[in-house]
């Protein structure tokens, strides 16, 4: 690596950093709390603890995360171009509803 990618590098703050520095700042904080008066310390983690679940709760799903919408066409025939209608072997498996059916498949020359 050059010197100025280092720099780059070492200049970016990290995100974990950022989350441990609040992390231990917001312990320090409840510990002072929890220091001065115990019962509202103990109400003060509790609330907290409902505030952060109920923000984590209430987020909106991002798009990434969903899954795609069906395909508006059905596939064309080519998708199963090496394959006939007729059966092969069909394999039972243990439990009920397991039932595996191998298509006979034709093999087809490409011409050149």
């Amino acid at each position: 690596m050059s010197r100025r990618q280092d720099e780059e590098e070492a200049a970016e703050p990290s995100r974990l950093a950022g989350g441990c520095v609040l992390v231990v700042l917001g312990g320090g904080a409840v510990a002072a709390v929890v220091a001065a008066a115990p019962g509202a310390g103990l109400l003060a983690l509790w609330s907290t603890g409902a505030g952060a679940l109920w923000w984590t709760v209430s987020r909106p799903v991002s798009d990434s995360s969903a899954t795609p919408p069906p395909p508006s066409d059905p596939p064309s025939g080519d998708v199963y171009a090496g394959e006939t209608e007729e059966i092969e072997r069909v394999t039972h498996g243990p439990g009920e509803g397991l039932t595996i059916i191998y298509p006979r498949r034709v093999e087809v020359a490409l011409d050149s």
